[in-house]
């Protein structure tokens, strides 16, 4: 135990977060300013509340989707290419056996991202083609994480992210400029990605050291951040009802 005064479970929690030698920094030695433990702490809180925040970041575009009973102005291929981005992180940072802190968000993302691409599918009239997509999503998911898939082809595929994410973004940007409005996008989940994503450079930086992560972020954050000036931009305009 580091100090007699500290609880067995509160130390227990406490590693967690914090290596036994923070414990013994910041809590024996009461040297609060020690910045390597303040970096780590600051990490590790800021990639858990990051996956906390992401378990529900797309359920208000969910539920927008849902009462409206339409996706109109969400690109299918914008999400698509977002979810293979989402999907490509979270395969490369699960073999490269990272934190879960570092990675634990794209977990959630992917379930969401890939039940709002078959709402897309679904309310657009194509059932048989969204139950199929699941199918082929689940199989493909399936393997990346059955440990099966070498690691090349796993860097490789994850070296596509920053593009991807670019090209998936451009897509659903363009499509808002054409439309002149934003459509059923969310803008609680627009502005919680962009900031979740701001988050994960600092949290990818100290858990992980990978560059080729962390520039996923950078672009990731630039590209979420374009959307959400967009959302800003178009707040007021009243979106006009499709003419039958």
């Amino acid at each position: 135990m580091a100090a007699s005064w500290i609880p067995a479970w509160l130390e227990s929690l406490l590693l967690f977060l914090i290596p036994h030698s923070c414990i013994e920094e910041l809590l024996v030695n009461f040297n609060i300013f020690h910045v390597e433990c303040l970096k780590i702490l600051i990490s590790k809180v800021l990639g858990y509340g990051i996956i906390l925040g992401s378990s529900i970041v797309k359920v208000p575009q969910v539920i927008k989707i849902l009462v409206a009973r339409s996706a109109e102005g969400i690109s299918i291929y914008g999400v698509l290419l977002e979810l293979t981005a989402i999907t490509n992180t979270m395969a490369y940072s699960y073999a490269n056996k990272y934190p879960f802190s570092a990675y634990g968000e794209a977990l959630f993302m992917l379930i969401q991202t890939s039940a709002i691409a078959f709402m897309v599918l679904y309310f657009q009239g194509k059932h048989a083609t969204a139950v199929g997509f699941l199918g082929c999503y689940a199989a493909i998911l399936s393997y990346l994480l059955s440990g099966m898939t070498p690691m090349s082809v796993l860097a490789g595929l994850h070296a596509t992210g920053m593009p991807v994410v670019l090209v998936s973004k451009m897509i659903q940007a363009v499509a808002n400029y054409r439309q002149g409005h934003t459509g059923q996008l969310s803008a609680i989940t627009v502005f919680l990605l962009t900031l979740g994503s701001v988050a994960r450079i600092f949290t990818s930086y100290q858990e992980t050291g990978d560059a080729l992560l962390i520039w996923t972020y950078i672009v990731s954050t630039a590209a979420n951040a374009l959307i959400a000036l967009q959302m800003v931009w178009y707040w007021n305009v009243v979106q006009k009802p499709k003419t039958q």
